[in-house]
């Protein structure tokens, strides 16, 4: 049985003590594809050197809501340049990405706004499915997918549990990715949103090295922990692992456009 891990950090600072040594552990433990996503020019760049090194890792490129200071607009612009250079050379970069909405904190809505849109313009020029990551700002996030159509669509990452999003995100072609969360004891709607996403849009994750899943939760996450989510998601649909397993990796090699 072959897992997916379809958003991890492997670029992380908390992964620099023993990096090299747990990718192929990694690896070895089933977990044979994984999408190193970045969130920063550095992590992005960092994703990028993972991805040419290890066969089985994968890229993204992209500045989070919660990466954005007073330059971001050049951070935004490096997005497209980084694109230019790297696609010609790397197949490997599959997405845009992670892009989106945080209001979580107190931060600049306009500039968020701002830089979630020309990274969907910036991804639609490079025929790429974005990475999406929104807390506490739905209506501002579908409205914005509503207003700026994504070409080949995209993910939901580490999915908050809201019914209206995820109905949403669906509607409009998106896929919705799982993360430990739908483990812990005191989550909300895990089953019910568990069992709403179609098998053929449901992707899982670690967010790695964030978001350890219980039996592991206030550890170090890693990509090794995603069949802890598979198998939460695989209880409460009541069917087999290896089905949860087969459709999630699947469905993102297709998401990104891997053979």
């Amino acid at each position: 049985m072959e897992l997916f891990d379809s958003h991890a950090h492997l670029d992380d600072e908390k992964f620099n003590i023993d990096r090299e040594e747990l990718i192929p552990e990694i690896y070895n433990s089933g977990i044979t594809k994984i999408l190193s996503c970045g969130y920063n020019i550095e992590g992005s760049l960092k994703a990028i050197e993972l991805s040419k090194k290890y066969e089985y890792i994968y890229s993204s490129v992209g500045i989070s809501p919660n990466d954005l200071y007073t330059n971001w607009e050049e951070d935004v612009d490096k997005v497209e340049k980084i694109l230019q250079k790297e696609l010609n050379n790397n197949s490997k970069i599959v997405a845009v990405g992670e892009i989106g909405l945080d209001y979580h904190y107190d931060t600049n809505k306009d500039w968020q706004k701002t830089a979630f849109v020309k990274q969907i313009e910036i991804a639609n020029r490079y025929n790429l499915p974005i990475i999406i990551h929104t807390r506490e700002a739905v209506t501002d996030t579908i409205s914005i997918l509503k207003e700026n159509p994504v070409n080949k669509k995209g993910i939901f990452h580490c999915c908050p549990f809201n019914r209206e999003l995820i109905k949403e995100g669906l509607k409009m072609g998106f896929y919705i990715s799982i993360a430990g969360p739908i483990t812990f004891k005191n989550s909300k709607n895990a089953e019910e949103i568990a069992n709403l996403v179609p098998l053929d849009r449901l992707l899982i994750e670690t967010d790695s090295p964030y978001l350890a899943p219980e039996p592991v939760r206030g550890t170090r996450n890693d990509s090794r922990n995603v069949k802890y989510t598979a198998q939460k998601i695989a209880d409460f649909r009541k069917i087999s692992l290896e089905e949860i397993a087969i459709a999630t990796y699947e469905n993102a090699k297709k998401i990104f456009n891997i053979i």
